[in-house]
C-alpha cells in the first residue's frame, strides 16, 4: 500500500494481448504485398506474439507459401535477421536499423506509427529500407478507468514497453528502469505478464502478476490476479490498506489491554480463572475484527479518491 509508482508492462496488461498488422506503409517503389511477405518469411521464424501477426496477416493475403529464412537470429527486444531469397533481410525498430548503419531518410516520407502508440517494424533487404509495418493491439476496457484511479490517488503511473512510454526498454533493461525509479525514492509496483516482464518484477518492491501470463512471471511475483482484471489493482491497494490498519488496530488494543491486565493479575486482584477468561476473549475480539477483512471483498468498494455520489 506504500507504493507510490506503479509501473504497468503493455502487452498482455494493458492490452489483451491479442495484436493484429493495422498498417502497411512501403516506401516509394515498393509494393505493399512484397514489404509484408517478405516481412513476414523472416518472422515466422519467431515465436514472438506482435510478429505472429505479420504471418497471419501474409498467409490471409495469399495461400502462396512463404519463402525460407535462412541464417536466422534474434536481437532481444531489437528484432531479427536473416537471408531470405539470398538477400539479407532485418526487420525491427528504427533504432537498431540505424545501428547497423541502414540509412532511414526514406521513412521521413511515411507516418510515424510510434506517434500512434503502435509497434512499428521497420523492413529492410540488402541494406535498403523498404517501409514500416504498424501492429496494434486492443487495450483492455478498463485499462484507462484504473489508471485514472491510480492517477487521482496520488500515484505516479508509468507503462514500460519497447515502443512508448519509458520507450525503447529491452527486456534485459527493465529491471534496470525499475531500479533507476527506485534510485529517486520511488516505492515501485511492477505489473507484467510475460517471460520479459520477469527480471523487472523480481526488482520491484511489489509485483503483480496477471492470471494469464506466464508461469515465472506469476512465480516471481508476490500477489496474482487470477481473472487478469485491471479493475482489481485498486482495490488491491484499498485491501492493502485496510490490512495494515487492521493489525495496526489490533496491536494498539494487545498493547494497551496487557499493559493494564497484566500488573492487575500480578497484584492478584483477579482470580486466575477470570485472567484466563479475559485473555481468551481478547484474542477472540482481535480474531473477530480481522475477520472484519473477509467482507470487505463481498460488497462494492468504495475508494477513498472516488467521489461519492
Amino acid at each position: 500500500y506504500k507504493a507510490d509508482c506503479v509501473v504497468f508492462d503493455k502487452t498482455g496488461t494493458l492490452t489483451n494481448g491479442a495484436p493484429a498488422l493495422t498498417d502497411v506503409c512501403p516506401c516509394s517503389g515498393v509494393q505493399p504485398e512484397t514489404l509484408v511477405r517478405l516481412a513476414a518469411a523472416l518472422e515466422q521464424c519467431s515465436d514472438h506474439p506482435l510478429v505472429r501477426a505479420v504471418t497471419a496477416y501474409a498467409q490471409q493475403q495469399s495461400d502462396a507459401p512463404l519463402p525460407p529464412a535462412e541464417d536466422f537470429s534474434y536481437a532481444l527486444g531489437r528484432g531479427v535477421r536473416g537471408t531470405v531469397a539470398g538477400a539479407a533481410v532485418v526487420c525491427g525498430s528504427r533504432t537498431w536499423l540505424h545501428e547497423l548503419g541502414i540509412d532511414m531518410a526514406a521513412l521521413a516520407a511515411l507516418p510515424d506509427l510510434r506517434a500512434q502508440a503502435k509497434t512499428e517494424l521497420c523492413v529492410a533487404r540488402g541494406g535498403v529500407v523498404l517501409g514500416t509495418l504498424g501492429i496494434a493491439d486492443t487495450r483492455k476496457s478498463e485499462a484507462a478507468a484504473v489508471v485514472a484511479q491510480l492517477r487521482a490517488a496520488g500515484k505516479e503511473v508509468w507503462m514500460m514497453t519497447g515502443d512508448h512510454v519509458l520507450s525503447e526498454v529491452r527486456p534485459d533493461e527493465k529491471a534496470a528502469a525499475i531500479e533507476r525509479l527506485r534510485a529517486r525514492g520511488k516505492t515501485v509496483c511492477m505489473v507484467g505478464d510475460g517471460i520479459n516482464d520477469t527480471p523487472a518484477l523480481a526488482v520491484a518492491d511489489c509485483a503483480v502478476a496477471m492470471g494469464g501470463g506466464s508461469d515465472i512471471a506469476i512465480e516471481s511475483a508476490g500477489i496474482l490476479l487470477p481473472s487478469g482484471n485491471l479493475e482489481k489493482l485498486p482495490e488491491l491497494f484499498d485491501i492493502s490498506r485496510t490490512t495494515i490498519r487492521t493489525i495496526r488496530q489490533n496491536l494498539t488494543w494487545a498493547l494497551f489491554y496487557n499493559l493494564v491486565s497484566i500488573p492487575v493479575a500480578a497484584l492478584g486482584v483477579l482470580h486466575p480463572s477470570i485472567c484466563a477468561t479475559a485473555m481468551s476473549a481478547s484474542s477472540i475480539g482481535v480474531l473477530m475484527h480481522s475477520l472484519r477483512l473477509k467482507d470487505s471483498g463481498k460488497k462494492e468498494r468504495r475508494f477513498p479518491w472516488k467521489k461519492k455520489s
